[in-house]
This record gives structure tokens, sequence and C-alpha cells, in this order.
């Protein structure tokens, strides 16, 4: 690991903790595989208002694979673009009742096999349920880790392959964690807290960002 890179890591542990956060509520896999598919261009917190009564009548794979999708689009309306989301849940939902017998796979190419699941969805289902080290690149990572040079590449594939050289295995989870929290704190995409930020001296952006303060 570079010199640089553990300074980075220290600090995201001073300031966010080493303590595996979770930010979505699930209580199975595939409740995670729900709200992970509703998260998308979605706050964790309007994903866990829906979900809290979305668990309750849909109780198992089967109902999900089995529900009216119009329905389904109504329930599901305020985490946006209901009707992709509804549509992708109902199509994984029976994919994996029938593919793996309703059991959440956790190989990568099955995961991302499955309807509306790409890799950042499968990442978040590996590290979470499987606890295999996965980099989960997300808006707060991809930009995080621009501004910090571990990357200059824009598709979350690529970036997802530069952390995984750049960051120690066993900090894959953990980034994302810290990351998430750093984003939504300070470095967010408008109007950075720079005069806040403990990084500034690793970040590409501080300079022209904070000049204009």
């Amino acid at each position: 690991m570079k010199k640089r890179t553990g300074e980075i890591l220290v600090i995201l542990d001073e300031h966010y903790g080493t303590e595996v956060v979770r930010y979505l509520d699930y209580e199975t896999p595939w409740q995670l595989l729900v709200a992970t598919i509703l998260s998308a261009q979605c706050t964790d917190a309007r994903v866990n208002i829906v979900t809290k009564d979305l668990f309750k009548k849909y109780l198992s794979v089967k109902d999900f694979a089995e529900t009216n999708l119009e329905e389904l689009e109504q329930e599901i309306k305020s985490t946006g673009f209901y009707h992709t989301k509804a549509k992708n849940i109902i199509a994984c939902m029976k994919d994996v009742l029938e593919k793996y017998g309703g059991v959440i796979p956790s190989d990568i190419d099955e995961l991302t096999s499955l309807a509306g699941v790409g890799r950042k969805t499968a990442n978040v289902i590996r590290g979470n349920i499987f606890h295999e080290p996965s980099v989960v690149v997300d808006t707060h990572v991809k930009r995080i880790s621009n501004r910090l040079k571990f990357t200059k590449e824009s598709s979350p594939d690529k970036i997802e392959q530069d952390l995984m050289k750049e960051l120690p295995r066993e900090r894959w989870i953990l980034f994302n964690i810290q990351i998430i929290a750093f984003g939504r704190s300070i470095c967010t995409a408008r109007n950075p807290k720079c005069g806040e930020c403990p990084l500034t001296k690793y970040c590409r952006e501080y300079p022209k960002n904070y000049g204009k303060r």
C-alpha cells in the first residue's frame, strides 16, 4: 500500500470510525437485494421509509415474483424511476425463485445475471450478506475517488478495478462506508465544505474549489 493511501485511510478511521454501518434496513438477503435496487437515484432514508411497509406486505421472494406490476409501481413510486424498478424487482425475484430455488446466490456472475442487478448491487450483496470483500462504486465513491486521485476513470467498473488495486482488500467494505459518510457530510457534489475537510492535501479539486470561497 502506498504511504499516501495509508495516510488517507488513517484520517478516515479517525473521523468516521471503523464500524461497519448499515444504511439500508433489511433482515434477509432478498430484502437487501430489493432495497438496493430501490436505492438507485434515491436516498437510503427514502428507501427505508418505503420498505418498512413493503416488507410487511411481501414476506418472501415468491410474493414479489407473483405480485402485480402496477400495484408494485404505486407502492414504490416515491423512490423514483418506479416503472423500471418495479419491473426489475419482479423479474429479479422470478429469476431467484426459478434459477436458485429462492436463495440469493453469492457468485458475482450469478448475481449480475439477475434482472436489474449490476456490479454495484451485486457487490453490496456480496459484502453485506456473504462478507466477501467488495468495492461498491456509488456516486460518492466515484466522485471522491477521483478527487483523492485514486482513479482518473469515470466508468464505475474501471473505478472499481482501480480501487481494488489501490486499497488493501480488508479495507474495501469499510472504505465504502466511510466515503459515503464523508461524501454526505463534507465532500458533497456541489459546494463541498473544503474548509472543514481533513483530506485537502490529497485532493485534486481543493485548490480551485477553495479558491472560490
